[in-house]
């Protein structure tokens, strides 16, 4: 039975092969690893590589065996180099390979493959897509604007650039040599003062030499044209891709002195994952970010998660706040609006109908979609179960959830909740259709 011994060496530029074969052998193992490290750390921490530890058994590779009926008991494993037919393994002592029992002996640790930060965002966002990314009447994603690219020698009347036209006229007659007009003049001129003179045979030979001279530079400069269509030039337009699906995220968030430390940070955690998600996903996507107690003001990234501020709670304003901003900078017919807020559910006791007003009749019409995370106390996170349960806000909210597809509502209590939800919230689905 032949024998075959593998020992040849890694050859060159293949480890960028075999690096992209293990990530997709381990695949479910690094996205389980890596969504394990989320909740037990910051997620600010995602944007950046990682050492995934990876179990034995997930780094196991295939071998080759004789046929189990042929009563050949030879294995063949890859990669071997020590270990020749009829070599003697000693057996491992302690336990074995792998053995985590106390003692003298090595043991082996799981296997820790480094992640860089583009393989980690791969497997963290993998199956995530923002939903109805464009607006339902576009049918691709860029739109093309004419630029100025040069010259051509055909287009459209409306188009023919007039000084670069004249300047090839104007080189074409000087190279054919086509007569000037002056010249032209200057015969007829000559010929009419020959006639006005006493004839004579001398005059009368003169004007005839003229006059032939004078019909050859007319029959030359018919032949030649002021303006041949060789010489019209047009102005040539290329088209210019540019993006008319812009996306701005609108990121609303309580500060008032109801939410504590524990709400804000949970908020704060599902907001810097939408954060990364939106950067990661869409370049050309701005974030607006509004935080309110009584009153609401836009606010830069730093102060939406760091600051402090004390007061009430009217969320009303952060929806007007809102509606001003996109009444100022951003208009629906361009751009395509998204909205998330966090909040406890504690509002002004009057305020829940003025915000079902404002998203009813102003927001929603605009926006393409709404997010609300409602942040709930974990030992009443039962209580809260039905739909109907729950803040005077969530109950307002939930009115609003059942009249407009393009509206989400969901509940977090835990850290360990932030990611199902946010999965929830924003995994793929079909395209959503906004009512009249």
């Amino acid at each position: 039975m032949p024998i075959f011994i593998d020992r040849r060496l890694n050859p060159k530029d293949k480890s960028l092969g075999n690096r992209q074969r293990f990530l997709r052998r381990a695949r479910e193992e690094l996205k389980r690893s890596i969504r394990d490290r989320v909740r037990t750390s910051g997620i600010a921490e995602l944007d950046r590589e990682h050492a995934v530890p990876m179990p034995r058994k997930g780094t196991s590779e295939p071998t080759f065996s004789g046929a189990k009926d042929s009563g050949q008991r030879q294995h063949i494993l890859p990669g071997n180099k020590t270990f020749n037919p009829g070599d003697l393994i000693p057996k491992p002592s302690g336990g074995g390979a792998g053995s985590s029992a106390p003692g003298t002996t090595d043991s082996e640790d799981d296997f820790r493959f480094v992640l860089s930060r583009e393989e980690v965002l791969d497997l963290f966002f993998e199956d995530l897509e923002l939903p109805d990314l464009v607006k339902l009447s576009l049918k691709q994603i860029l739109s093309f604007k004419p630029r100025r690219a040069g010259f051509a020698a055909s287009g459209a009347p409306t188009n023919i650039n007039v000084g670069r036209t004249m300047r090839n006229s104007h080189g074409r007659r000087i190279a054919l040599k086509r007569p000037k007009q002056a010249e032209v003049d200057a015969i007829a001129r000559q010929i009419a003062e020959l006639e006005s003179k006493p004839p004579d045979a001398k005059t009368h030979e003169r004007i005839e030499v003229l006059r032939e001279e004078f019909d050859r530079l007319e029959r030359r400069r018919r032949r030649i044209a002021y303006v041949d269509p060789v010489d019209i030039r047009f102005n040539r337009f290329d088209p210019q891709p540019r993006p008319n699906a812009s996306a701005v995220m609108f990121c609303l968030m309580d500060v008032s002195g109801s939410m504590g430390e524990r709400e804000k940070d949970l908020a704060k955690r599902f907001f810097v994952l939408l954060h990364l998600f939106l950067t990661r996903r869409y370049e050309r996507t701005e974030i607006v970010f509004i935080r309110h107690t009584h009153e609401a003001k836009e606010v830069d990234e730093h102060t939406f998660f760091y600051h402090t501020q004390s007061g009430g709670t009217v969320v009303s304003t952060a929806l007007e706040e809102m509606h001003r901003i996109i009444e100022e900078r951003y208009p629906a017919a361009e751009w395509n609006i998204y909205a998330a807020q966090a909040s406890d559910g504690d509002n002004f006791a009057t305020d829940s109908e003025r915000c079902i007003e404002l998203l009813d009749r102003k927001l929603m019409r605009l926006c393409q979609y709404f997010a609300y995370v409602e942040i709930i106390d974990e030992r009443e996170s039962h209580i809260f179960g039905s739909t109907e349960n729950g803040t005077s806000l969530w109950r307002a909210y939930n009115a609003v959830d059942g009249k407009w597809p393009n509206f989400q509502m969901r509940r977090i209590a835990a850290p360990a909740d932030i990611y199902p939800v946010f999965r929830e919230l924003f995994a793929r689905q079909p395209d959503l259709r906004k009512s009249a």
